[in-house]
């Protein structure tokens, strides 16, 4: 429970930097367009000393505050996007680091023991190994009834062993179709939201007849804004993916050792009777 709660605050973190990062970008741009030379002449005293009360028309925040339905609709979405990705990478993360220390620790201490009971005693009541032993020994000991007795102890077993390995990595597999789903539409999603921005654009800027650089500028350069969030949101999915499912195959290597030498055990328990 406490690592859902550290990498949903952790989620959330990330996709407040996410965008006030590129909320920070696009001010430093149009910062250093203001301060660019121009010929003018030099304004007087008394007007370079007031204050500048302008909002910047090239910053997230302008397009929050003018931006219609669609444009806050896909920032909203594209939000809940990265949100969803960080949540499910650092939990996987905080899981398969779990599941690993106890691949390690069971094959250190679980088949010295004297006996299997004691074995399974000594893991988790939660754990992945412990529910794989406990389905494994069950099968074991329950080979009974009109149609499991037609297969041999072996077989049933072996069934009953890797299905339990089977919904242990569902589990630890879980939240990856988010990741790639993430990792394949947000950048279309921000495009979109660019393309739609820079429609009511120029959509605005055909109405009011006036096609100068200030006018064309800041709306373009807020409609940019959703692609930059859309690939930002997309590059941390894809390569999490990509790690998780490299860590996932590594940690259940280890689990589908366990449960093949558990088998062995078993088996080897059954012809000493």
């Amino acid at each position: 429970m406490i690592s859902r709660i550290s990498g949903f605050l952790a989620a959330v973190a990330m996709a407040a930097t996410l965008a006030l990062s590129s909320q920070a970008s696009f001010a430093q741009a149009a910062d250093a367009a203001s301060a660019a030379p121009t010929t003018e002449a030099a304004p007087a005293p008394a007007a370079a000393a007031a204050p500048k009360a302008e909002e910047n028309p090239y910053g997230l925040g302008h397009m929050l505050s003018h931006g219609d339905a669609v444009s806050k609709g896909v920032l909203f979405l594209l939000a809940i996007m990265s949100m969803g990705s960080w949540y499910i990478l650092i939990t996987k993360l905080w899981d398969t680091q779990k599941l690993s220390n106890e691949a390690k620790e069971v094959r250190a201490t679980f088949f010295k023991k004297a006996s299997l009971a004691d074995g399974v005693k000594g893991l988790k009541d939660t754990g992945a190994f412990r529910f794989i032993a406990a389905s494994a020994i069950e099968a074991s000991e329950h080979h009974e009834g009109a149609l499991t007795e037609n297969i041999d102890h072996s077989s049933w077993v072996t069934m009953n062993v890797e299905r339990a390995v089977g919904e242990v990595n569902s589990r630890v597999g879980s939240g990856l179709g988010f990741l790639a789903t993430v990792g394949s539409t947000s950048p279309f999603i921000g495009l979109f939201g660019t393309v739609w921005g820079i429609l009511q654009a120029l959509t605005a800027i055909g109405v009011a007849g006036q096609a100068s650089i200030d006018k064309v500028a800041g709306p373009v350069g807020e409609a940019l804004i959703m692609t930059a969030i859309g690939l930002g949101v997309a590059v941390p999915a894809v390569l999490g993916y990509n790690w998780l499912v490299n860590r996932n195959k590594a940690v259940m290597g280890q689990v589908r050792a366990f449960a093949a030498d558990l088998h062995g055990v078993l088996m080897g328990n059954r012809a000493k009777r």
